[in-house]
């Protein structure tokens, strides 16, 4: 071979190994970014499924609390329908021993 094809063979390889060694590189330097890119990604959704837990959580107590007041508003009127219940019939009997 002669000296030219031999100089731009191994100018060539070198060439070839120095593309190589940059694109890997870039690689890594891109991964590391995307990570950190990702890193950042998930604390921010975790803080916002945090706060969205907190609110349904509040929610769920309010709203608990309400059955629970309503719950109680319906026994109390169970109550009084059977209490008026037997003023009524305490007040037929009444009638009923007048007349």
């Amino acid at each position: 071979m002669s000296d030219a094809v031999l100089v731009a063979l191994i100018t060539g390889g070198i060439s070839i190994v120095g593309t190589i060694i940059t694109v890997l590189a870039a690689n890594r330097q891109t991964l590391a970014q995307m990570d950190k890119k990702s890193e950042l990604s998930d604390i921010r959704l975790d803080a916002k499924l945090e706060k969205h837990q907190a609110v349904t959580d509040t929610k769920i107590d309010e709203l608990t609390r309400k059955v629970e007041k309503h719950n109680n508003l319906i026994e109390r009127v169970y109550k009084l329908e059977g209490n008026m219940t037997e003023a009524q019939h305490d007040i037929r009997d009444l009638k009923g021993a007048r007349v």
